[in-house]
């Protein structure tokens, strides 16, 4: 089957009574755990952004603190598995704000955490990576903005 442009499917969705448009999206939350956190956020966080982006970092503090350090090997991979639902939230914001305030926490965290960073490759274009992202993402703000997370971005590199 092949799926339609998003635009036919915004037309089609218009010329459909309102009771209907909530069973689908009821139905559509049902099948994948993504939409229906991506349904959550929009209903009950995304007018909040500020207790979004604190409930985010209460989630980071926790992974970090739960995290297996009997291994290098557990602590990369939880590392990256952090910084995918960083991103999975970020892509639900869609707000530049929250991907800069998010990832200069995450890599604070990594930062904090003790893990060599720059012993590994993998982790070291990881974060160094990360920062490529806050830098492009900083940009885009507005200047007062842009000056008060250049602080907290200049005391990562």
């Amino acid at each position: 089957m092949k799926a339609a442009s998003i635009n036919h499917i915004k037309q089609e969705l218009e010329t459909l009574p309102p009771e209907k448009v909530l069973g689908l999206c009821m139905r559509l939350a049902k099948y994948k755990k993504d939409n229906k956190e991506l349904l959550s956020y929009l209903l009950f966080s995304a007018h909040d952004q500020e207790a979004f982006i604190s409930d985010i970092k209460i989630e980071i503090d926790e992974q970090f603190e739960t995290m297996n350090r009997s291994n290098f090997y557990f602590e990369k991979k939880t590392v990256r598995k952090i910084l995918r639902s960083i991103n999975k939230y970020i892509r639900y914001s869609g707000s530049k704000q929250v991907e800069v305030e998010l990832l200069i926490y995450y890599c604070s965290k990594l930062k904090k955490s003790g893990i060599p960073i720059s012993t590994s490759v993998v982790l070291s274009n990881l974060y160094s990576n990360q920062l490529s992202k806050i830098k492009k993402a900083l940009s885009t703000l507005h200047e007062d903005l842009q000056y008060d997370y250049n602080k907290e971005f200049e005391t990562l590199v």
